[in-house]
Parts: structure tokens; C-alpha cells; sequence
């Protein structure tokens, strides 16, 4: 759980001022802060309890996210599930691997696609709906591309609260944290590698995808081009999508491919992509995606130090396992027209839907 200390030192120094919050490293990997000042805000109650116990809370909260997200998940793609039915997928929801490292880290992966998934699928009209979205904009900045999904699907009004609480947690960070403030927004948000090595199989984005092909740390514009083809491609199929649970799966994945990393944990939106999946009557396609999101190839090849950019071409595909099938979702998703319906499970050998 080595995210808990990272949380835990942003909180300690959000309450001592905020002035050394982006100086830090912690754990013998010297993890710096990444996140806004309004996050630092939030981990502040990180400080109150002791670390075996604020670790508890963790594992007993994201399994308990874990159920709330299953629950979600098939809410957006079709009938809420019984309580049994629940309990029942989520015991195999907490081995697909994004889930399993997310409680293992001690990450908010979690806690935010559930605030998303529950505002996205909060009735029409629904008083304050997009407030939430915007909120976990504030706290990770890639919960954003939502907003734009909004936008593009003309929920302006959606759109506008979450923009008007997006910009509440800057203004409140600001407020706060001046000085923290002032260096994120200007500098630390540009610098990327604060975050990790592109390269390591750990990023499962498209531009880990890339370096690790070429063989190369910094692919730069090798990334950059196609990354903006894949945000337009993706955020074209989402709007174009048949149903709202495609559109949310396939912008949630737009995201991911584009982020400059992508941790494998940060890849828990498999879970309601299995959902659409298997309501959709793809259940073979549902089953393949499963395994592949339990298989964990990345781990199983050569990574320490620089072996990840030496990877032979055959181990590329088990090193990629998450930007590929993004991709491919993306792909497929271009290719089908809104309203046309879906393929039955005994064609369901091809992903015909994100």
C-alpha cells in the first residue's frame, strides 16, 4: 500500500500549509505528490489515524467500492442486480487485475469511477447531476474528459456543473494552498515524468504502447500524433455509440489510451465494460475480456530495470494487453451506427462494443 503513504504525506503537508507539497518524496521508490491541492485538501483525515488502521479503511473501503461500482456498472447497462448477485460478482470483480492492484496500492481508482458512474447514471434532470463528475475532475484531472463527453452528446447543462465544481476545486485549492496552488497549475502539471518511466509495462496507455515497440524512452511526437487520432476517434465513437452505457465505457477508455500513463490499476473501468458486454449479449466476448484482464502478461515479462524497452515483437501484445483492446474497442465502435444492433453471443468472437 504504498499510495497510503503518498496520500498520507500530502495530507500532512496540506495541513501544515501546503508549502512543501510537491518537494516530498516518499517509499524507497521516492513517490512525489501528483495530484491538485484540492486532493491534498481531501487526504488531510489520512493524517488522523495511525497506518495499520488507516490501511484497514483502505483495503475494507475499496472492496466495499469494488461492490458499489459492480453494482453501477450494471445499473448503466441494464437492471440493477439483487444484493446476492452483487456479492456474488464482486468476489470475481476484486481478482480482475486493475481492481486487485487498486486495493493492493491503496489507490483511489475506485472511489472515482464510482462518484463518475454514479453521477452519469443518476436520472435526467436529476438536481445537481454532473456536480459529482466535476468534483472528481478536481481531485484527477483525466475524470475531465467526461465533461467533454457531455458537451458532445449536448447535456450542456450536465456540462456546466460539472465544469462550475471542476473550477470550485481549483478556487478552493487556491484559497487554501496559494503557494501549492500556484506551482502545480504553472509548472508540476507539466512535468510528467514526476509521475513514472512511459516506458515500464506498468503504463498500459498509448504511449507506453508506442515506447515500448520502438524501443525508445521518449517517443514524443511518435506518441503525440497518434494519441490526438485515438482522442478524436474515441470521443466520435462515444458519441455515436448505440446506448449511454457504450458511450460512458468507450469515453472512460478514450481516456486511458490517451492519458500520457496509465497505470494497469487505473484500467477498473473493465468492470463496466464487462457489464455492457455480457447485457449486451456478447457473453464470449465478456468471458475473453475477463481473462484477459485477470491474465496479467505484463507482470510475467522480463521489466526490471530498462528490459521493458528490450522486449522481443512477440512479447509486445503481452506487454500492451490494455491499449490494445482499447483500441480495438475504439476500431469496431467506428465501424457500427447508432441504433444498429448488437451481436448475439454466438457471434460475439469479435467486440463489436466498448
Amino acid at each position: 500500500m504504498a499510495d497510503i503513504l503518498v496520500y498520507r504525506a500530502e495530507g500532512a503537508a496540506a495541513a501544515a500549509g501546503g508549502g512543501d507539497l510537491y518537494g516530498f518524496t516518499v517509499t524507497r521508490w521516492q513517490l512525489p505528490a501528483t495530484y491538485p491541492p484540492f486532493a491534498a485538501l481531501l487526504f488531510v483525515p489520512t493524517t488522523w489515524l495511525q497506518l495499520p488502521a488507516l490501511k484497514a479503511v483502505f483495503l475494507l473501503g475499496n472492496i466495499a467500492l469494488t461492490a458499489a461500482l459492480v453494482h453501477l456498472s450494471c445499473r448503466l447497462a441494464g437492471p440493477e442486480p439483487t444484493r446476492a448477485r452483487t456479492c456474488l460478482l464482486t468476489s470475481g470483480a476484486l481478482w480482475l487485475e486493475p481492481v486487485f492492484q487498486t486495493t493492493l496500492f491503496g489507490q483511489i481508482n475506485l472511489a472515482l469511477a464510482t462518484l463518475i458512474l454514479w453521477d452519469l447514471t443518476r436520472p435526467a434532470g436529476a438536481r445537481g447531476k454532473g456536480l459529482a463528475l466535476g468534483i472528481a475532475a478536481g481531485i484527477k484531472l483525466t475524470p475531465a474528459v467526461f465533461v467533454v463527453y457531455l458537451l458532445l452528446t449536448g447535456r450542456r447543462r450536465e456540462a456546466t456543473y460539472a465544469a462550475a465544481a471542476g473550477a470550485g476545486t481549483v478556487l478552493l485549492g487556491a484559497l487554501v494552498l496559494p503557494q501549492a496552488s500556484w506551482e502545480f497549475w504553472t509548472r508540476r502539471l507539466y512535468e510528467t515524468g514526476r509521475v513514472g518511466k512511459a516506458w515500464i509495462v506498468d503504463n498500459q496507455s498509448v504511449q507506453g504502447l508506442v515506447a515500448r515497440a520502438l524501443h525508445v524512452a521518449e517517443p514524443g511526437m511518435l506518441w503525440a500524433v497518434p494519441a490526438v487520432l485515438v482522442a478524436l476517434a474515441g470521443m466520435y465513437a462515444a458519441t455515436r455509440a448505440r446506448t449511454e452505457a457504450h458511450g460512458v465505457a468507450l469515453t472512460a477508455f478514450t481516456a486511458l489510451l490517451v492519458s500520457p500513463i496509465s497505470w494497469s490499476h487505473h484500467w477498473v473501468w473493465c468492470v463496466p465494460l464487462l457489464a455492457v458486454l455480457w447485457a449486451g449479449g456478447q457473453r464470449r466476448t465478456a468471458v475473453a475480456v475477463a481473462l484477459l484482464f485477470t491474465a496479467r502478461t505484463m507482470w510475467l515479462l522480463p521489466h526490471q530495470g530498462d528490459l521493458d524497452l528490450q522486449l522481443a515483437w512477440w512479447q509486445q501484445p503481452l506487454a500492451s494487453p490494455y491499449p490494445l483492446l482499447g483500441l480495438g474497442l475504439v476500431l469496431v465502435a467506428l465501424r457500427q451506427r447508432r441504433g444498429q444492433p448488437s451481436a448475439s453471443s454466438s457471434s460475439a468472437s469479435t467486440i463489436r462494443y466498448a
